[in-house]
């Protein structure tokens, strides 16, 4: 778990492209989401640590995924609709991705061999897989889709202490 992110590029609901250094130095937690999920809740969770903890260099990036029960079956613009008038996320979201299978996209092809699951699984098992990656850029741990966000904010002080 110690390898840093590669140098790959990012593509915003929006449309717009960015490469994944523009976080460099940053705590990031990395969550794949879907709209329409049991655990959709948790979008609030993580906007109030966005809220919380953006200022001192973390950032939530949402992965929209339809890979799990179809979940997350709308556009890219639906999808930022319903994140922004539901639960007034500001963290940045992404274009809808997958994250397992041969169409991965490579940003979740290193954070599962970075950090696999339980009993080594590299798959991700459902919706709101959460990856906390340090500033250095190593995934430092893996939590399940159950995980609450906030129940973890000792890792994210702990990444957040650390010099880059």
């Amino acid at each position: 778990m110690s390898s840093s992110l590669p140098e790959i590029m990012l593509q915003r609901a929006s449309g717009q492209q960015e490469p994944l250094s523009a976080y460099a130095g940053q705590v990031l937690l990395v969550v794949n989401t879907a709209s329409q999920c049991g655990f959709t809740p948790q979008y609030e969770a993580l906007e109030q640590l966005q809220q919380h903890f953006g200022g001192e260099g973390f950032t939530v990036l949402a992965f929209p995924c339809n890979q799990f029960g179809r979940q997350e079956p709308g556009d890219n613009e639906a999808i930022a609709s319903f994140c922004e008038t539901r639960f007034h996320t500001t963290f940045p979201l992404f274009a809808k991705t997958e994250v397992n299978g041969p169409e991965a996209h490579p940003l979740f092809t290193h954070l599962k061999a970075a950090a696999p699951g339980v009993l080594g699984t590299q798959g991700i098992k459902w919706n709101f897989t959460k990856f906390l990656v340090d500033r250095r850029g190593r995934v430092r741990a893996r939590f399940a889709p159950s995980t609450d966000p906030l129940s973890f904010i000792s890792a994210i002080k702990d990444c957040l202490r650390e010099t880059p």
